[in-house]
């Protein structure tokens, strides 16, 4: 499997599955209509799991810019290669955010509601403010980065379960510090979708939100940056 499909594919999943889960608790007239956080942050950590799982022979498992960047900022990724894996992340973001509108298409319909519907998609802080979301989004995505780093050191492996410490990882940002804005911390998990919603026949559909858009995106990339850095010259892989 080459890194562009990889990519894709693993990032495709896990928006098919993260969305979905999403959609499944706040869509009207579904089997999972109000099933709350708890069940959010188990479904996105799922679909972390079976999307590094997917893509982690092919490409390593990026799934997210902001990762790529932090990774080629010192050096642990090649520059060249960053478009090939952000174009892949987004356009497996676009598709699995398509695969989620087809699976409750009926459900989008019947849900009245454009900020649900919104929702499903991309994500909107619980408290607008422009530098507190942008701090959260900030810190989570260092918290990210920083595991990341630490889990792929040499000697760290756990063989065929390396997807699950990420996925755990995920599991804990979600529970601790995903109230503010949604937990983003990937500027492709949320634009990708952003564009679709914006693009896809929805009945009911309002706003795309694009004033907000900037911070999933800005956010994700200043924290993943930091912590690359800080690992690299403080503790320099040790």
């Amino acid at each position: 499997m080459s890194p562009f499909t990889a990519e894709l594919l693993g990032t495709l999943f896990l928006i098919l599955l993260g969305n979905g889960v999403v959609a499944n608790i706040l869509l009207h007239q579904t089997k999972g209509n109000n099933s709350g956080l708890i069940v959010v942050a188990f479904g996105w950590s799922i679909a972390v799991f079976v999307g590094v799982y997917t893509a982690s022979h092919g490409s390593g498992a990026h799934l997210n810019p902001a990762v790529t960047l932090g990774l080629a900022v010192i050096g642990k990724f090649p520059w060249a290669d960053v478009p090939l894996y952000i174009a892949a992340q987004f356009a497996g973001a676009m598709l699995g955010a398509t695969g989620v509108w087809l699976t409750y298409r009926q459900h989008y319909d019947a849900t009245d509601d454009p900020g649900l519907q919104l929702a499903t998609f991309c994500n909107s802080p619980a408290i607008a403010s422009t530098p507190h979301n942008l701090l959260t989004e900030m810190i989570g995505t260092f918290v990210l980065m920083m595991g990341v780093l630490f889990m792929t050191k040499p000697g760290s492996s756990l063989g065929t379960l390396d997807a699950l410490p990420v996925a755990l990882l995920v599991l804990g940002i979600g529970l601790s510090l995903g109230g503010p804005t949604g937990y983003a911390i990937n500027p492709a998990r949320d634009l990708g979708p952003r564009i679709m919603h914006a693009l896809l026949p929805m009945q009911h559909k309002g706003s795309s939100n694009w004033k907000y858009s900037w911070i999933p995106v800005a956010g994700p990339v200043a924290g993943a940056v930091a912590a690359a850095l800080l690992y690299h010259y403080v503790f320099n892989g040790n």
